[in-house]
């Protein structure tokens, strides 16, 4: 069978804003910002270990721009490629995307892996070849992404192992979320089109859900469960979404829908917010000498519980706060939502999201739990 050709483009900034809770970083002004605060990008490490995993497919040729938009991970990783015509801008552009992309569709690729988030994902909008996303960016709603750089070097192995006539993909929605609207705290996700993703049994991000029926009672019940564990003196983690927001209404404190916070619970036990959408390195602060429970709920219909959205509670915060101080809390219908699939985790760090992996019992209501699997992405 003739060698198959896969492209890569890698978003060389995707993912920077996460740590430092600025939630994207599809705005020059935020990446600059992101930086100021320390963040570090996180898509070219990601790009290094989806090659490495790929090194195991012989018969793939790597296509991709040399430098930091996919040869620099190429290297990296100890790969060959075939470098496209064109030199990236630094910082690279939405429109350096769309150039490489369409240059890589000209070189006949069969397969364009990408690497970043949702904004990407768009950028890639009107491509007539399969795509794969690698999950790099903070939010990524979209279902055109694998879970992790291990899954995607499996499903585009299985897709290019098969002859050109069998490799079958599907249609799969891009979705984004304005990052203004979210720095406000405000939610506003709109579906921009569909790029055709390889067809796989497992490996692929399921859509994030915006929302499910109605659950004001079931929430306000499982609210009043996870707050009479909590520990006076201790302090408490919120992450994002609205499981966590009816969390923080019980306890009284203020809370950023998409953001994570942190609050203080008194002896009386009343609670006072100590910080708001706060950054990985103001957790750490936090946390630094003080016991902490982090409460989290998995992203609805996608069953993330680390590594979408909530990236500021990294593997550095998990290990200050002790991974057995991890309580985990979902509505039954959110769990249902997930048809059995596991909670996926996406820490970045291997030997973290190895130790969650397992089985976790998830927090439903008063007196009632669920042992949910967990699984690294």
């Amino acid at each position: 069978m003739t060698r198959a050709r896969l492209g890569l483009i890698v978003n060389p900034i995707a993912g920077i804003g996460g740590r430092v809770g600025l939630k994207g970083s599809d705005d020059p002004d935020l990446v600059r910002r992101a930086r100021s605060l320390g963040g570090q990008p996180v898509a070219p490490d990601r790009a290094v270990a989806t090659l490495r995993f790929l090194a195991g497919c012989p018969d793939v040729d790597l296509v991709t721009v040399a430098g930091p938009m996919g040869g620099e991970a190429a290297v990296a990783a100890g790969l060959r490629f075939e470098a496209l015509p064109h030199v990236a801008g630094r910082p690279s552009t939405a429109d350096d995307t769309r150039i490489a992309a369409r240059l890589a569709a000209d070189a006949g690729v069969d397969l364009l892996l990408f690497v970043g988030g949702d904004g990407t994902a768009a950028d890639l909008l009107g491509l007539d070849l399969p795509i794969l996303g690698v999950p790099a960016g903070v939010k990524m709603y979209s279902a055109v992404f694998a879970t992790g750089p291990r899954a995607a070097t499996v499903v585009a192995g299985a897709f290019l192992g098969q002859r050109p006539e069998q490799r079958w993909t599907e249609p799969r929605e891009v979705l984004d979320v304005d990052e203004a609207a979210m720095r406000r705290d405000e939610r506003a996700v709109r579906l921009l089109g569909v790029l055709q993703v390889p067809r796989a049994t497992g490996g692929l991000q399921s859509l994030k859900t915006t929302g499910l029926a109605d659950e004001r009672i079931a929430l306000a019940s499982l609210a009043a469960a996870v707050t009479a564990r909590l520990k006076t003196g201790h302090l408490v983690i919120l992450g994002p979404g609205t499981t966590t927001a009816a969390i923080a209404v019980q306890l009284g404190v203020a809370h950023t829908l998409l953001g994570v916070d942190v609050a203080e619970i008194l002896p009386d036990g009343t609670a006072h917010s100590i910080a708001l959408d706060a950054s990985e390195e103001i957790l750490l602060e936090a946390v630094a000498g003080r016991p902490a429970t982090i409460v989290l709920s998995p992203t609805g219909g996608q069953g993330f519980l680390l590594g979408r959205g909530n990236q500021q509670v990294s593997a550095r915060v998990l290990a200050a706060v002790g991974l057995e101080r991890l309580l985990v809390a979902a509505t039954p219908s959110k769990l249902a939502a997930l048809a059995g699939r596991p909670l996926l985790v996406d820490t970045g760090d291997e030997a973290i999201d190895a130790a969650l992996a397992g089985y976790r019992r998830v927090v439903t209501g008063p007196g009632s739990e669920s042992v949910v699997a967990v699984a690294p992405a």
